[in-house]
């Protein structure tokens, strides 16, 4: 059995560590070296290679290293390889640190003191509970839920929105289009953390914006091309929207003209709000192969009629 790896090298090198203590058995190859590529069952990958079939015409299954597949063209992957996202702990764990710590940079007034120290300017603001402070999470997926559980816990009232139904505990959840409108209007802090489709791109606009209270903030953790940038920018500029934490843009890196780099109200990160775990990601590949030598379904096998 051979699996092949094609992301960040010094990651893979890593990745060759553990598959080693924990899978001797499981041949590891780096990309480029790939050897025979007849004897590629397994890809683990950011980014599959083009030609894929022709690169690796064995290949079954292909792994991304990141949570999502919005990175893959779906169209070049043939329907007999199974594509599966990466769920592994240090992916959740990393995206519940970042929104927590947006969610209270916004709710504790930072970016208003930060003006204020850039003033020299000693002033206090009147300090607001967390239960008068709505949050509202788009993406109610194994990253959204997991937010939305740390969230509730410091007395925010939170709420969910998906195109499917879900119940979560302590949390007002709403579903489909039809319900997308009141879900803004409740939301006093608005965090994306849907997966990319051809339904979700753009989703963030000037409707988005306008049916959220004023005065609202929003979090990006999802990816650049759900927002429209200049709707952002035309509602922060108008103080219709307060302020915006982005940790992923389009293009990425943004050019260095782009207003998003000195506005005021924007605080910039470079995706890095969560990343895959070595370690912790091998366990979950190898869980995965397990379960695909069994015939079973493997965890995070994406529904290619959804995108996720």
């Amino acid at each position: 059995m051979t699996l092949l790896y094609k992301a960040d090298p010094d990651r893979g090198r890593q990745w060759a560590q553990w598959f080693a203590q924990k899978a001797p058995e499981i041949e590891f190859r780096l990309w480029p070296d790939i050897g025979n590529a007849a004897d590629v069952r397994y890809l683990a990958a950011w980014t599959p290679p083009a030609d894929i079939m022709e690169s690796l015409p064995n290949v079954e299954v292909i792994f991304s290293v990141g949570a999502g597949i919005d990175q893959f063209d779906l169209s070049l992957v043939p329907p007999h390889v199974s594509v599966v996202r990466m769920k592994e702990p240090g992916i959740v764990e990393g995206m519940v640190e970042y929104v927590t710590q947006a969610v209270l940079t916004l709710h504790r007034d930072i970016f208003d003191y930060g003006q204020l120290q850039r003033e020299r300017v000693w002033r206090e603001m009147p300090v607001r509970a967390a239960a008068t402070r709505r949050v509202g999470v788009m993406g109610l997926g194994m990253l959204g839920t997991a937010v939305l559980d740390t969230l509730r816990r410091f007395g925010f009232p939170c709420a969910g929105w998906s195109r499917s139904a879900h119940e979560i505990e302590g949390v007002e959840c709403f579903a489909g289009v039809e319900s997308l409108d009141a879900f803004l209007a409740r939301t006093d802090i608005l965090v994306c953390l849907l997966p990319l489709t051809d339904a979700t791109r753009g989703i963030i606009d000037k409707h988005v914006f306008d049916t959220l209270p004023e005065g609202a903030s929003f979090i990006n953790v999802g990816r650049g091309p759900h927002v429209n940038q200049q709707d952002l920018l035309n509602a922060l500029d108008s103080g219709r929207l307060h302020a915006a934490i982005l940790d992923v843009t389009d293009p990425e890196p943004l050019p260095p003209a782009h207003a998003f780099w000195t506005h005021p109200r924007v605080r910039l990160t470079p995706h890095i709000a969560s990343a895959t775990r070595p370690e912790s990601a091998v366990d979950v590949v190898l869980d995965n192969l397990r379960r695909h030598r069994a015939g079973e379904r493997m965890i995070g096998e994406i529904d290619r009629t959804r995108g996720y």
